[in-house]
This record gives C-alpha cells, structure tokens and sequence, in this order.
C-alpha cells in the first residue's frame, strides 16, 4: 500500500475521531432531575419467549418516577414458554396483558406486536416502545419526555448503556453507538427532514402520540427488519423531527448473552444495515475495514501513519465509550479488532438473508426478493 493512501486513511480516521468527539460534546442528554410528565403515558413491551426476561422489565417499569398516568401493554407475540404467565401473576392494574394474532402477510413479527400495543394505549398522549430485555433506571421515561419537550423533538432514541460480558460482546457490542456517532451529524440529522440522516434503537423509543400516527405507525414499516431506524424515517417524511439521545443513565440493556445468540441476533438484520440492502452493507463494512483495520496492521509494520489511525481509532471509541455508558480500556484498543468482527457478521448476515436461512425467535425471515413467511 502506497504511504500517500495510508496517510489518507489515517486522516479519515482522525477525522473521525473528532466527528465523534463533537457530537458526544451535542449530544441531547436528560436533566439529573426531570420534571413530572403531566399526560398520559402507555409504554408498549413486544415479548415473545420472554419468560427470563420480563420480570425484571416490568418491575423496572412498575418503578418509574414522575409518571403518575402511566401504563404498560405487553404484548405477547406468540410466546411458547410461560412469559404470558409471568406478566399475568404481577399484581398491577396498571399493567395489561395482549395476546397478539399471527402476523398478517407482509409483516414481520415485532412490528405487528408493536403495532398491536400502539391500538391498545387509549388516550396516551406519549407511547414508549421498550425491548423485555431493557432495564429501565428510576426516571427512565420521565427523562427521556423531558428530552422530547425540551427539544421540541417528536421522537428520541435513548440508547440504553450497553452491558456486555464476555469478549464477543465486549467487541461488537459498543459499535452501535459509536457508529452513529462517528458518522451521523446528530444536529443535522435532528434538524433535517430528510430520511436518510436517521439512527435509532429499538430498544428504548418515545414518541409523541400524533406524530406516530402521523408517520402511519408500525403499518408503515411493516415489513422492515430494521423497524426502528425505518419508523424515525416515516416520522421525518410526515414532517416530525427525531434524534438518538444520550440514554445511559435512563436504561441499561444486555441485548445478547454470548456468542451463538449475538451471532444469530445480528446475522438477522445487519444485511439491511445502510439503505436495506445487502450492497450497501457490504460496501460500508468494507469502508469501515479500510479506515480502521488497515492502519492497525500497518501499525504493527512499524508505520507511524499507521500508528496515527489506530490510536485515533481506539480515540474516537473510547470518547463514545465514555459518553454511552460502555467499558473504555483496554477495549478501545482493540477497536480493529471489533470492526473486522463486524465484517464477519455482516457476511454471515448478507450470505444468510440471500439463501433464506434467517430465523429468529422460531421465525423464518424473508429471503431476498421474498414475502415474509409466516
């Protein structure tokens, strides 16, 4: 490799560490004590095989501060252990149990399940959409409508602070924050209609009653495997304003335990990562591996280009690590090592979703150019 290229892939990755470093530094973040929410609020829980996971979801959400009006759907979406079972021996009115129908044709499961507890909210004028393996903290929603009020925002994205245990998920699973931030200009993407300046997490949604509906709701996306980033887009189309906020001391969430379940839970939707196509997602992985593995092996040549971009690189994550809540060393430094980690699912992802062979939870998800199954 010619040292002119190197030198230009160690500036990207300089650059991105400052990108990221400036958006930290905007980044919308809920006050220390957040005001009472004086509206109704209905938070939406999709649970399907939940059984070891809800309990604490909804003792986190039976705790929640300020938020005197609230109330919590779950919706269980085909379960076949003892989640509806759980969720029914807790003692709450404020809690309501949903059995969910098959998904019609052309839905995916988790937008109908949400879709489904969106028809249950009555007269909420705040829906917040949690994953049964999110750990709301005290003032969770409370903070997070804050954010949405003082911003004037119609739809924010906490992004829960990532526990992760083991080195597979030490190594992927802080990429997702850092991501958005090294790539994203959040105050552009806050202020911008246009679609494609969107990141967002499923996880940990809240959004304004009205601007859901007017974005059509999960209808809208119904059929996207990424729902999330696609209904922040479907509310930037009907005119509403969205953004991820700083969401680590609102929730916490272990997304996989280990690798076969990180595995398979990435492998089901990382194909559709940049612009829902295979190409686009591989064509950023292979963006992603020039700017920050390539540098790191030249660095181990001895070149001091190279020694530049991999410690601007282990810079720009431990910056985001810092600010969402994640482990910063010796991680960071291990940083081309995430990223070449990343390309493999993405090939799993892409190789997967063009021969069919994708399921989740017990679910076949549809092959390229196909319908979902159900």
């Amino acid at each position: 490799m010619s040292g002119r290229l190197l030198r230009a892939l160690a500036g990207l990755s300089v650059a991105g560490a400052v990108h990221a470093a400036i958006n930290v530094a905007l980044l919308r973040r809920p006050p220390a004590d957040p005001p009472p929410v004086r509206r109704p609020v209905t938070v939406v829980v999709p649970a399907r095989d939940e059984e070891e996971q809800i309990g604490g979801c909804l003792a986190a959400l039976l705790d929640q501060r300020g938020v005197p009006d609230l109330r919590v759907v779950v919706v269980d979406d085909g379960s076949t252990d003892r989640t509806a079972d759980v969720v029914a021996a807790v003692p709450d009115p404020r809690i309501r149990l949903v059995r969910a129908t098959p998904p019609p044709p052309g839905w995916l499961g988790k937008p109908h399940a949400c879709a489904t507890g969106a028809a249950e909210a009555g007269d909420a004028d705040v829906l917040v959409f949690v994953d049964a393996d999110v750990r709301l903290f005290p003032d969770g929603v409370a903070g997070a409508v804050a954010v949405l009020d003082r911003h004037g925002l119609d739809l924010v994205s906490p992004w829960p602070r990532p526990v992760a245990h083991g080195a597979a998920e030490r190594l992927v699973q802080p990429l997702a924050p850092w991501l958005w931030a090294t790539t994203l200009p959040l105050r552009l993407a806050e202020r911008a209609g246009h679609p494609s300046l969107a990141a967002a997490n499923g996880q940990f949604l809240v959004l304004r009653r009205r601007a859901y509906d007017r974005a059509g709701g999960h209808a809208a996306v119904r059929g996207e495997v990424l729902e999330d980033i696609a209904l922040l887009r479907a509310v930037k189309r009907a005119g509403g304003r969205g953004v991820p906020v700083d969401g680590s001391r609102l929730a916490a969430c272990r997304m996989y335990d280990g690798w076969p379940a990180l595995r398979d839970g990435y492998a089901k939707s990382l194909w559709a990562a940049v612009g829902g196509t295979p190409a686009g997602s591989v064509a950023a992985a292979a963006g992603l591996t020039a700017v920050w593995v390539v540098p790191a092996l030249a660095a181990l040549r001895g070149s001091r280009a190279g020694v530049v971009g991999w410690l601007a690189g282990a810079a720009g994550r431990a910056v985001v690590a810092a600010a969402t809540g994640s482990r910063i060393w010796p991680d960071a430094l291990a940083h081309p090592l995430s990223v070449l980690l990343l390309d493999v699912l993405v090939a799993r992802s892409v190789a997967g979703h063009r021969r069919g062979t994708l399921t989740w939870r017990d679910r076949r998800l549809p092959a390229a150019g196909a319908q979902p199954v159900r």
